[in-house]
């Protein structure tokens, strides 16, 4: 067949139909930098990441696996002292008040904090994030002048009490109220019956003095949906009038946080107590708000919490890094069996199915870190905004949750899947708590389900794809419809014969590649799945909402799979994207090629893990995704030798490792 050289754009000749030949497979290449790696990989916050290697205590990262609950809630106590006197956590607020006004910083420190013990790290994600989060975006002066110093000093001990037991995911219909009382001026707290109470809440069961607590506003007998307030939970150390507070007990991990349970029993609060950001309660108990829909006012609310999402997907990945690189500095030592005619037994990493176990998800991480970069400075650039006393472009925060929600879920999954691997990878000494991997596996296990069950959120990711896709459609003229439906007709049509599938393959720029590392080539692929995805799903949904309202649910609900599916291929081509954007900014040309192998590796693998889609779809042929299959093999080759400089890249000191399973650490 003939296919086009994508460096001189000539016609060239490829055998019996595969792509030709790459040199994927032949001998790494020069060394690089691992300064420069590291600071690429580090990203816009490189330098926050860099002064808390330098200063942090080594006292931090000792291991907690061997602790009580006591012992460990009292040691994680502790070391967010440690915290609040090293700083770095003040950085997100406003400097008015004590910070810096950059919200990317703060969550680039407690990214590293995820080197370390979970606990600590999620513990002041609690205070900082979540509590200390709420009162500065939902509050007003007010609740600034009151609250924020305090907290960020720790004279305030706060907990973030959204979620209940009968309500998760389900914000809005949380059943904790918060009604009225005008003859008072006060909001009555009422938690109705046990599926009401708070649940899951760090630091409700022993440290929290005070909590930001979502409940249903009701104001002169109408309801006015979900709102946050500000509500002691003790006094002098006695816990106020009506509330009660319970211990979760042992959890599978982060034992180190406190995480209980609230209930309130017509707790009074004053009117002041409303974070009153987006809608306000006058003295008369007159309602007000400068959102007119409930709706846009509930989500508008949510956003503004975004930043907790960000938080969690950093964590997970520097806690999959942590496991990346014991498991990959053990494999390259341990040995198991011996070759033909040889005394000597064989390096684990040297087998290609090892290779295949830890580099591939090690080229994830990469793309995933990359991909977090952009997150983060767009997180950053949208929050202050907010610090200012502005509120974000609606459109670009909207897109923003869904890009924070799409990165949560696929670092999230990432880390509880490759973590897994790692410990297997390890063999018994991975399942030894002194190697450190039960205890990531154990911490990281609930990342997946909370700031949002994972499954939920890719839905959510997927809803947006739809508004957007009904966007873009209602905005067509004539001729943009003419020209969608002629690029729906020609890859309908190539799905039909082997012959033209690969049309499919870059129907939009009108030629078929001959080199399989062609980026252009492999960010269209994942391109082209996500747009028929969505479009076969837009598709679908019309149809479903077409019918009679008792079939709708129903009809809807089989769609499920289809809204996953969406999300998932629209999340694979944010990411690749981001890994090739880093590449190009990349100035070292040694570092830029090593990162250009390491992204075919992660796309190349996607495609491979994906290639039933492709097949199915007729976008890829059989040879092609054999040759596909190849071509990760050969990576997995080229890359072996350069394993080292890929975890120096992480810039993970060596002591903060604390496993025994890594010489020195």
């Amino acid at each position: 067949m003939t296919a086009v050289d994508t460096r001189t754009q000539t016609p060239v000749e490829t055998p019996t139909g595969t792509p030709a030949e790459t040199s994927a497979g032949t001998p790494a290449g020069a060394p690089v930098d691992t300064a420069v790696l590291r600071r690429v990989l580090d990203g816009r916050f490189g330098d926050l990441k860099e002064e808390f290697r330098r200063n942090a205590p080594a006292d931090l990262f000792d291991p907690t696996g061997d602790l009580s609950t006591r012992e460990h809630r009292d040691l994680t106590r502790a070391r967010l002292r440690t915290l609040a006197d090293l700083g770095g956590h003040e950085l997100g607020y406003a400097s008015r008040w004590g910070g810096a006004d950059s919200p990317g910083g703060q969550v680039a420190q407690f990214e590293m904090l995820g080197f370390g013990d979970a606990s600590l790290m999620i513990k002041s994600g609690v205070q900082w994030g979540l509590f200390g989060g709420a009162v500065q975006a939902l509050g007003t002066e007010r609740h600034h002048a009151e609250l924020l110093g305090p907290l960020l000093r720790l004279d305030l001990v706060g907990c973030f009490a959204m979620t209940e037991t009968g309500h998760g995911s389900d914000v809005s219909s949380i059943g904790t109220t918060a009604t009225y009382d005008p003859r008072t001026q006060e909001f009555v707290v009422h938690t109705p019956d046990a599926t009401c109470r708070k649940d899951y809440i760090g630091g409700a069961a022993e440290d929290a003095d005070i909590a930001v607590v979502f409940a249903q506003l009701v104001t002169g007998g109408e309801a006015r949906g979900v709102h946050a307030f500000v509500v002691p939970l003790r006094h002098d150390g006695v816990d106020a009038p009506g509330v009660w507070r319970g211990d979760d007990g042992r959890k599978m991990g982060l034992n180190g946080v406190d995480n209980g349970r609230l209930a309130f029993d017509h707790v009074r609060v004053p009117r002041t107590a409303l974070l009153n950001r987006y809608a306000d309660v006058a003295e008369d108990g007159t309602y007000s708000s400068p959102i007119a829909s409930a709706n846009s006012r509930f989500f508008t609310m949510l956003g503004a919490l975004v930043k907790g999402r960000v938080s969690v997907s950093g964590g997970a990945l520097s806690q999959t890094k942590v496991a990346l690189e014991i498991a990959l500095r053990y494999a390259g030592r341990r040995t198991q069996f011996r070759r033909p005619g040889s005394t000597e037994e064989v390096v684990l990493l040297d087998y290609l199915a090892h290779q295949r176990r830890l580099l591939v998800p090690l080229a994830t991480a990469y793309a995933l870190s990359f991909a977090q970069d952009d997150l983060l400075g767009e997180m950053d650039e949208l929050l202050r905004v907010q610090l200012a006393g502005g509120d974000p472009d609606p459109a670009r925060q909207r897109a923003f949750e869904g890009h924070a929600a799409a990165l949560k879920v696929a670092s999230t999954w990432h880390a509880t899947r490759t973590i897994q691997t790692c410990r297997e990878a390890c063999g018994g000494n991975g399942f030894l708590a002194d190697s450190r991997l039960p205890q990531l596996k154990a911490d990281t296990d609930v990342f997946t389900t909370f700031e949002g069950d994972n499954t939920v959120l890719l839905q959510l990711v997927a809803k947006g794809l739809l508004t957007s896709y009904a966007q873009q459609f209602s905005d067509l003229d004539t001729l943009g419809m003419a020209r969608f439906a002629t690029r729906d007709l020609i890859a309908t049509y190539a799905g039909r014969s082997p012959a033209l599938s690969l049309v499919a393959d870059v129907v939009e720029a009108g030629r078929v590649p001959d080199d399989l590392h062609d980026r252009g080539w492999q960010l269209r692929m994942l391109a082209d799945r996500e747009r028929h995805v969505v479009e076969s799903l837009a598709k679908r949904m019309r149809k479903a909402r077409s019918k009679p309202e008792a079939e709708r649910f129903a009809a809807i609900d089989e769609l499920q799979d289809h809204l996953l599916l969406a999300g998932r291929a629209h999340t694979d081509r944010v990411v690749a994207e981001a890994f090739a954007a880093a590449i190009a900014r990349c100035e070292d040309a040694d570092v830029a090629a090593l990162l250009a192998d390491v992204c075919d590796l992660h796309v190349l693998a996607l495609l491979e893990a994906e290639k039933g889609w492709y097949l199915e779809h007729r976008r890829m042929t059989t040879l092609r995704a054999k040759a596909i299959t190849k071509a990760v093999n050969a990576l997995c080759r080229r890359l072996r030798p350069r394993t080292e400089e890929l975890l120096a890249g992480f810039g993970t000191p060596r002591g903060w490792l604390r496993s025994s399973l890594v010489p020195g650490a």
